[in-house]
């Protein structure tokens, strides 16, 4: 199994980012890519992950500024803005509204169907478009962590979660 896990550096007025430190923690194993993307709107740095790596599974993990549970999104809009002011535009134009995820992780959190406007749900929508669109048979799942979450106990979760995975 080839298991692509991946998270982003710091934006906005973080400092860090929770996921970085994640991944950064987080043990190695047979078949497992750890990626740290930068917070940008950029395709290619999401399909080119896809493509080079060749997972079988995707487990992309976001920060988010609110709640205090860790949060399993349940589907990508096709919905960006780069700030709360902006106007919300289509990922792709005239692509489907929202795509689902497909990795069910044993892990305790609360669901979401809402991902955001920003970075997070942009990887989301490309990486599943992608998926769908190359008829790839790749599972791929999204976790969003509290910025004040503790890391070393993410950590430990998603270790145990993602070696129940087949």
């Amino acid at each position: 199994m080839r298991l692509l896990i991946y998270g982003f550096g710091p934006y906005g007025e973080f400092a860090g980012n929770i996921t970085e430190k994640i991944l950064g923690k987080f043990p190695q194993r047979k078949g497992l890519k750890k990626i740290v993307f930068p917070v940008r709107f950029r395709k290619r740095q999401f399909i080119s992950a896809v493509k080079n790596y060749k997972p079988d599974m995707i487990l992309g993990l976001g920060q988010c500024s609110r709640g205090r549970r860790l949060r399993i999104e349940a589907r990508a809009k096709n919905r960006k803005r780069t700030n709360p002011k902006e106007k919300v535009r289509p990922i792709i134009a005239g692509g489907p509204q929202r795509l689902g995820t497909n990795l069910r992780l044993a892990l305790n959190g609360e669901s979401s169907n809402h991902a955001g406007e920003y970075v997070c749900n942009y990887s989301m929508y490309v990486m599943l478009h992608f998926i769908k669109r190359q008829r790839l048979p790749i599972r791929y799942g999204f976790i969003h962590i509290p910025y004040q979450y503790d890391y070393k106990r993410a950590v430990r979760l998603l270790d145990q979660a993602v070696g129940k995975l087949k």
